[in-house]
């Protein structure tokens, strides 16, 4: 088991890492709209999946991967009316690459955000 960690996303704000790679399996933690200097996105709940998504793709890049290689996410949100923005934003980042996902909606979320994004990536050979 490997630790991923990367100065291009938000440092883990708690006893955990951005990602763990086991073999050719990448595992990472679910991402805020955090900057990378741990600054809060504040904004709608687009911004917001903007800036987790690209927390996203600084971990996988970190790891040799990119968002094409991502295989499950699972998206926790705070509200679910809000769910067709985080569609929205989710459909224009990833494009035509559509890996499995879950959405629930949950109580409430780390420093009270909108969203909260995980996914489970391989690691090119």
């Amino acid at each position: 088991m490997k630790k991923v960690q990367t100065q291009d996303a938000p440092q883990a704000i708690g006893p955990y890492s951005q990602a763990v790679q086991v073999g050719s399996l990448l595992f990472t933690s679910g991402q805020i709209p955090l900057t990378p200097d741990g600054k809060l996105v504040e904004g709608d709940v687009r911004a917001q999946t903007r800036q987790v998504l690209a927390n996203l793709e600084a971990v996988l890049k970190a790891a040799g991967a990119t968002l094409n290689d991502v295989i499950k996410t699972t998206v926790f949100i705070k509200d679910m009316n809000e769910f067709a923005q985080v569609n929205e934003v989710y459909g224009e980042i990833f494009g035509e690459h559509k890996p499995a996902r879950s959405c629930v909606e949950v109580a409430r979320l780390p420093k009270d955000v909108r969203v909260e994004i995980e996914c489970i990536a391989r690691i090119p050979d």
